[in-house]
């Protein structure tokens, strides 16, 4: 016998029929739940999935074992949101794929975990991001459902985090509203600002992190700090457009190294252009250098 319980959630398909008899107790019910299945029904037009224990189903299924009794703890709904909701309160502790989780996030409006609550604007900026057929950024960030895209989720949401806490996305947080956020002029910028990137740093744009660190953790996140300080900047137009982005990024093509030679950060700093990591102290050094040039002109 299996101690813990697998939980289900039914659509409104599945039913349960009490018994005639009188129960001995007021809150106990005993009945038949009927779950209608067809012979030639597929996966996804089936009544319910299963919102947690889908290792130890597998396991029962693989075992070489007619009968096993387990216990089921079961609701109906046919509201995708609550199905979803309860998905990740149930599996956000549990060792799934955390991008998984982050998917999901912006299609609940449940009472979210704090953790859970911080991403999950980020993550809202994220898909859009991935999906919007006029994103730079789109199908090029790689998710549990996209595992082709070459930059990793985890480096496009800590990027938006920074921006959002102390950059140029914070001026557009709105803690009255039910979103917490404007989006659309988020959306915008982060819109004008990437496609600058891909334009000004054309060889490197595209290609896989281990041939472009542009591509990579370091240099996504790192690029995220020269849009803050680019848009500051900028900060007397509300919303720089794509030409003022590329402009202002221009006189960085000459110093940076994304897919070959090497990084020269002064006081004989030197590294490899491959040798930046995906580590705070990395990031720190790439993010000073890169936004150097524009502290210098905001200082004169």
């Amino acid at each position: 016998m299996i101690p813990n319980s697998i939980v289900l959630a039914f659509d409104s398909r599945v039913r349960f029929e009490p018994d005639k008899g009188k129960t001995a107790f007021p809150y106990v019910r005993t009945g038949t739940v009927v779950i209608p299945l067809a012979k030639d029904i597929s996966d996804s037009d089936k009544p319910g999935f299963v919102v947690d224990g889908q290792q130890r189903l597998a396991a029962i299924r693989d075992a070489d074992i007619s009968r096993f009794p387990i216990f089921v703890t079961a609701f109906i709904t046919n509201d995708v949101r609550q199905q979803t909701e309860q998905f990740i309160l149930v599996n956000s502790t549990k060792p799934l794929p955390k991008g998984l989780i982050y998917e999901l996030l912006p299609s609940t409006d449940a009472q979210l975990p704090s953790p859970l609550h911080r991403r999950k604007l980020p993550a809202l900026l994220m898909e859009r991001l991935n999906l919007d057929a006029d994103s730079p950024l789109a199908g090029r960030i790689r998710t549990t459902t996209n595992p082709t895209g070459t930059i990793k989720d985890n480096s496009i949401l800590k990027m938006i985090e920074n921006s959002l806490s102390d950059g140029v996305l914070f001026h557009f947080l709105r803690p009255q509203t039910a979103l917490g956020a404007d989006v659309a002029p988020m959306l915008e910028i982060l819109h004008h600002f990437w496609a600058a990137v891909a334009r000004v740093f054309h060889a490197a744009w595209g290609l896989p992190p281990k041939q472009s660190r542009l591509m990579h953790g370091a240099g996504i996140i790192s690029l995220g700090h020269v849009m803050d300080a680019i848009s500051y900047r900028l900060r007397n137009v509300s919303i720089p457009t794509e030409a003022q982005y590329i402009e202002e990024l221009m006189p960085l093509k000459a110093i940076t190294h994304w897919t070959g030679g090497s990084w020269n950060f002064g006081n004989g700093e030197r590294r490899k252009w491959n040798n930046l990591q995906n580590t705070p102290g990395d990031i720190e050094l790439l993010s000073k250098y890169l936004c150097a040039p524009y502290q210098k002109q905001a200082s004169k």
